[in-house]
């Protein structure tokens, strides 16, 4: 898959998501303080990675900010963005399964690469749930 990874700041936490991605078989672009000469503030970055999941040039994105609450704000204002600030791999796994979230936003404070190489496990082992009870709040939340 290709996956948009993106973050306002450079350091521990974008870099092993980027390896953990690239470890599993996934291409990878870089935004924002990843990428050279890129926009590194958080509105840019969080909208940059929103576009390249929405316009289809990535399958899903991975953003990350001091809290990772900025990049999901600014990712959820593209439309077609379901993005889910998560803080564990059980929320992870709920987020693609119950909200179909297509970003997964995470903060550089508190995540430490252990726990954001089990979340991503968890994205990437969930399955969006066909249960028509959620599907119809995600058509909904899809409409706003």
């Amino acid at each position: 898959m290709q996956i948009a990874l993106g973050s306002d700041m450079a350091g521990e936490l974008p870099e092993a998501v980027d390896r953990w991605l690239r470890a599993h078989g996934h291409a990878v672009r870089r935004f924002g303080a990843l990428a050279p000469e890129a926009d590194d503030a958080w509105p840019s970055v969080g909208r940059s990675v929103g576009a390249a999941v929405a316009q289809g040039e990535a399958d899903f994105g991975v953003l990350c900010c001091w809290t990772g609450t900025g990049v999901s704000i600014a990712a959820n204002k593209v439309p077609g963005i379901r993005a889910a600030l998560c803080s564990d791999a059980s929320t992870a796994r709920g987020a693609r399964e119950w909200n179909d979230a297509n970003v997964l936003c995470l903060s550089i404070r508190a995540t430490s690469a252990a726990m954001a190489d089990e979340m991503l496990e968890a994205w990437f082992a969930g399955t969006v749930t066909q249960n028509s009870t959620y599907r119809a709040m995600i058509a909904e939340v899809s409409k706003l």
